[in-house]
């Protein structure tokens, strides 16, 4: 029966990022209706798959990859060529995939950042919910100081998940965000969750206010933060990419969330920052469809490249 359940749980979840990512899967499935596999062909994908957010560095990565492999196998219809673009997709995925393991220290604290709107705090909530399904003990850190609301959602996301909110009105994040690594430690937490303002990579003052509340953290904890994680909007295609070497270069990003991959977003994006670091792979630790607490879910490379290449 709990097999049984779980494979339904996943089964509507693939479902959902299926859903979330038709309208790429739409326009790559039209490359692949025609008859013949010729230079057309490979030129038309390459085509699409920039429009669909991989960015031209990835899509030439993955045109070559594909050619090889069309040409190794000898294959020479479309759907042969559209089942290989899945593999090879996949493989380039597969490196950003990761086991988030959170029993490296305790309190293991994480960082959260990302600009307005991308989804950062009800990402937090949704990972609170995560953590407490692994049989995790979790405290929320309301370093989002600069937006009442901010602080208001994220009380609202840690009473839905029994989970205790650390807050002060109108305080400095850094000191918020202090405080709360003492309370974790304090009150044997397994996981603290901070949240940070939202903001944007151009706005100098507040990537500077990001790096402090970082050194508070260390402050408190030499061997924190053991995760810095950055949040980002899938619908934001190639922009996303551009936030994340912003914070990347500001603090340090060791892992990305990416949100919204619910109908809006063409979901090449994934590929792009799966790419982005060559020969050290950047985490993808999760992806989420939809509003629900179980809309959050790890990343799967396999799973992703199934919702965006595999035949009806």
């Amino acid at each position: 029966m709990i097999a049984e359940m779980a494979e339904s749980a996943k089964t509507g979840w693939l479902g959902r990022l299926r859903t979330g990512l038709s309208r790429t899967r739409a326009q790559l499935a039209n490359v692949f209706s025609g008859a013949k596999v010729d230079e057309a062909l490979f030129d038309e994908l390459e085509t699409v798959l920039v429009s669909s957010d991989v960015g031209m560095p990835a899509a030439q990565t993955l045109i070559k990859r594909l050619r090889e492999r069309v040409r190794a196998a000898g294959l020479s219809e479309p759907a042969e060529v559209r089942a290989a673009l899945q593999d090879v997709v996949t493989e380039l995925l597969a490196p950003s995939e990761k086991r988030w393991d959170v029993s490296a220290a305790r309190p293991f604290v994480v960082m959260i950042a990302g600009v307005n709107g991308s989804g950062k705090t009800t990402s937090i909530g949704k990972l609170a919910h995560w953590l407490g399904s692994q049989g995790r003990t979790v405290l929320l850190a309301a370093g989002d100081t600069f937006r009442a609301a901010a602080r208001e959602q994220l009380a609202v996301w840690g009473e839905r998940n029994g989970v205790e909110v650390i807050s002060q009105t109108g305080n400095d994040p850094a000191a918020v965000v202090f405080d709360a690594v003492s309370a974790a430690r304090a009150r044997g937490r397994d996981v603290l969750l901070a949240d940070t303002a939202g903001r944007l990579p151009t706005q100098t003052h507040l990537m500077e206010e990001l790096k402090r509340i970082k050194r508070a953290i260390t402050k408190n904890d030499p061997g924190a933060p053991h995760e810095i994680l950055l949040v980002l909007d899938g619908t934001n295609g190639q922009n996303a990419l551009a936030q994340f070497r912003a914070f990347d270069a500001a603090i340090g990003v060791t892992g990305v969330i990416v949100t919204k991959l619910d109908g809006s977003a063409k979901g090449g994006v994934i590929v792009a920052l799966a790419a982005e670091r060559g020969q050290r792979p950047l985490p993808i630790l999760f992806i989420g469809v939809g509003e629900s607490q179980q809309d959050l879910q790890p990343f799967v490379a396999a799973d992703f490249a199934q919702a965006l290449l595999a035949a009806d």
